[in-house]
């Protein structure tokens, strides 16, 4: 079995998902992102590693398979043909279609995250990077509201032996 860590964005619940609890079973199309591109980066704790081939799904997307059966999609532009990448799993609701990833909610935790202005008296807000906490729940939301864009899923995929950290 592997225990992965995946962050499910609010907007993806709150358009298209359906609210899940620990002990569930969930299927979803995973996208392996660049850590740094999610919440202004800081997640060191929730990264997850593929090593092994990539199959070509469009010219702008791989698919990687890990050994206990979890699939993820790598961004065609950064993925070679022998992916090794680090990143962090994210539900990806607006896939063109790729394999989803099917196992066992074992714990949920709402992300709590600091938003300031890009720059003095700005109206556009970032993530201000270590400015994180999580909440245990027992229940994914549907809706999240200010300041929380999500939440960070462990999830249990039955099968071999690979496993995130």
């Amino acid at each position: 079995m592997g225990i992965w860590k995946v962050f499910y964005a609010d907007w993806q619940m709150e358009c298209c998902g359906t609210p899940f609890s620990v002990g569930e079973e969930v299927s979803w199309p995973l996208l392996l992102a660049d850590a740094d591109d999610v919440l202004g980066g800081g997640w060191d704790d929730g990264l997850s590693t593929f090593a092994g081939p990539a199959e070509e799904v469009t010219g702008a997307l791989r698919l990687v398979r890990a050994a206990d059966g979890l699939v993820a999609a790598l961004p065609g532009d950064a993925a070679p043909a022998n992916a090794h990448r680090s990143g962090l799993l994210c539900v990806e609701r607006h896939s063109d279609g790729w394999d989803e990833t099917t196992g066992y909610v074992r714990a949920i935790r709402v992300v709590n995250q600091a938003f300031a202005p890009v720059s003095p008296g700005s109206r556009s807000y970032a993530p201000v990077p270590g400015e994180r906490s999580l909440d245990v729940v027992h229940r994914c939301p549907k809706w999240f509201g200010e300041g929380r864009p999500g939440v960070l899923v462990d999830l249990d995929v039955p099968g071999g032996a690979l496993q995130g950290p």
